[in-house]
């Protein structure tokens, strides 16, 4: 277990990330807490830089923002608006199936179930957590690869799989703390504690920081 708290390391890499760019998901739930916008910005997210993702996002959302426009979209339209998203063909054609399935058998709204977010194409745990935190704001943990990582360095789970991490998470993070973890150690992850060589001189955790698995840091 890392030296510091949970709240105290929450509370001082929130600090240190303040002025850092909210994650554009995050951003578009700010802006409009709408489920199936954050559901289909979570979907185009997958493998895509930040930047990018919002800027599709803006574009797709400015033409179609629920489901009801979304199928009104010919395909190769969805395409043109979300490109150069990472693998925009397959999302395009998961985002009109999302759309489609919703309308038919939701009614037009997004399902606040794990499960059943998670039948729809494209949609795998990270995503449908995203959905059901942001979304919902139901105690969900989202673990992308900066979650993954730096609880790992900081000794809060020893795992080897963002799966695992988020089954251990559940174990010993205080659930208040469960919806905010992914937008902060996103961001922190992105500025401070980086995949290779992480800034371990400007780390607001200090020499109390473990540093699990760090060979290298500036």
């Amino acid at each position: 277990m890392a030296i510091f708290a949970f709240p105290e390391v929450i509370g001082l890499v929130s600090q240190s990330v303040q002025d850092n760019q909210v994650p554009s998901v995050s951003e578009i739930a700010e802006l409009d807490n709408d489920p199936y916008q954050i559901l289909i910005s979570t979907v185009l997210s997958l493998r895509t830089k930040d930047e990018v993702t919002a800027a599709a996002a803006r574009r797709l959302f400015d033409i179609a923002s629920s489901p009801e426009k979304m199928i009104q979209l010919p395909e190769q339209r969805i395409q043109e608006l979300i490109y150069p998203a990472g693998f925009y063909r397959v999302k395009s054609k998961n985002i009109l199936a999302i759309s489609h399935i919703l309308l038919e058998e939701y009614g037009g709204e997004v399902p606040a179930s794990q499960q059943a977010l998670m039948e729809l194409p494209g949609v795998g745990l990270k995503t449908a957590n995203l959905t059901l935190s942001l979304g919902f704001r139901l105690p969900y943990i989202c673990v992308d690869t900066h979650v993954h990582r730096i609880s790992n360095r900081l000794g809060w789970v020893q795992t080897k799989t963002p799966i695992e991490t988020e089954r251990d998470l559940q174990k010993v993070l205080p659930e208040k703390h469960w919806i905010e973890i992914n937008e902060l150690f996103v961001r922190f992850g992105q500025s401070v504690c980086t995949p290779q060589s992480p800034w371990c001189s400007k780390c607001p955790l200090g020499p109390g920081c473990p540093r699990i698995g760090v060979k290298r840091s500036r």
